[in-house]
């Protein structure tokens, strides 16, 4: 197996990475945090110009017609800027359950807007705070779809405020479907919530009786929110992992500028150790990463476990990391003028946009107790 990133790969990660050091930085993100605008639209309009919106959308839908991985490697360099941009819910979400789930002309109608810009994404599955059960394709959504229209209440939703269309899940028929909403249509009504980090604000999704386009076919809407799950689990460690990242040479800087003693902080054996955990953690979680890339890539059976290994071992090292940059900056990493508070704001988001550690952590244990019975039952059957 390789895991190394081809030329093309490693100059688009270049590209990405020269691109939103310019213009996302952390003197922008602040703004949004006092602002009420939705999104950077200047940036947007950038990822757009430069192909990033279209990069795993096929060229004949207004795409770039690359793939999962081109989108691993820019989801990475967004995770390192915090891009204050809905880049996870158009992409990673919406996108990939209109190519998986939609018909032609859906796929026409919609993904060359979002390949533009022109189309911005929300996936709506979450029904409450507490309701892991919400996710889980096992379960009912709240959300009820009859004669073509949706009814019901959907919250926390990551990115609603900026969002042309939404994903939604709903129950149909008894068992558990995708709609696509436009949420510019009647019924519809859409609330900015506060959060910890209201550079990517949320909202509260009101559905009373709105029309929505269904995605799935019947009998394989359980399946098709595994699939979109899995796949998103990937992209988005590939994005904690990039903020992670930074994390780790903020604190190193921060380590080897400050002073104590007569020298810098970073001489010292607690902080040494700190800092070789931070970079510890960040490796495991990449190796998992780029193994659920791989695994994406090629649409192997692994990927279901991979995806929970990915999203598992990721929230944790960003969680940790983002932690960690707090207190090796001292007293200064809880002030408002240094960085160390946007990172930490973005690891509580993420570690929970797609269902929490625990979720995902209960979700990798059935994979791997179903696969092991798999497997026992080969064995006594050769």
């Amino acid at each position: 197996m390789n895991f190394e990133f081809s030329e093309d790969q490693a100059l688009l990660k270049n590209q990405a990475e020269t691109v939103l050091r310019d213009l996302a930085t952390t003197e922008t993100l602040r703004s949004f945090l006092d602002a009420p605008a939705s999104h950077d639209r200047a940036l947007w309009a950038k990822m757009a110009e430069l192909g990033w919106l279209g990069v795993a959308i096929p060229e004949e839908l207004g795409g770039a017609g690359l793939g999962p991985l081109e989108l691993c490697v820019l989801a990475e360099e967004v995770g390192r800027s915090l891009a204050p941009v809905p880049f996870g819910s158009t992409l990673y979400l919406t996108a990939e359950a209109i190519a998986a789930c939609a018909d032609k002309a859906v796929r026409a109608a919609f993904l060359p807007k979002i390949a533009a810009g022109d189309a911005i994404g929300a996936a709506a599955f979450s029904e409450g705070a507490g309701r892991r059960e919400a996710l889980a394709s096992a379960s009912l959504p709240a959300v009820q779809w009859r004669a073509g229209r949706l009814s019901g209440v959907k919250t926390p939703v990551q990115d609603l405020p900026a969002a042309d269309i939404a994903v939604v899940s709903a129950a149909a028929d008894g068992e558990p479907a995708l709609f696509l909403v436009d949420l510019g249509a009647d019924g519809v009504v859409k609330e900015r919530l506060r959060t910890i980090d209201d550079t990517r604000p949320s909202g509260h999704l009101v559905l009373n009786d709105a029309p929505a386009i269904r995605l799935t076919e019947p009998g394989d809407g359980a399946a098709a929110i595994d699939r979109l799950l899995d796949r998103a689990a990937v992209y988005t460690a590939f994005e904690q992992i990039g903020a992670a990242d930074r994390c780790v040479f903020a604190a190193r800087d921060y380590a080897l500028e400050r002073r104590a003693f007569g020298r810098p902080i970073g001489a010292f054996q607690a902080i040494k150790h700190r800092l070789a955990d931070m970079y510890v953690t960040v490796e495991l979680a990449r190796s998992n990463a780029y193994f659920g890339a791989w695994a994406l890539s090629g649409d192997a059976g692994a990927l279901p476990v991979a995806a929970a290994a990915a999203r598992l071992s990721a929230s944790e090292a960003f969680s940790f990391c983002a932690a960690e940059n707090v207190h090796i900056h001292g007293g200064v990493g809880f002030t408002w003028e240094y960085d160390c508070h946007l990172f930490y704001r973005r690891a509580k988001l993420l570690a929970l946009c797609l269902g929490g550690p625990l979720y995902w952590r209960e979700r990798l244990m059935r994979r791997l107790t179903r696969d092991a019975a798999q497997v026992s039952t080969a064995a006594a059957a050769a």
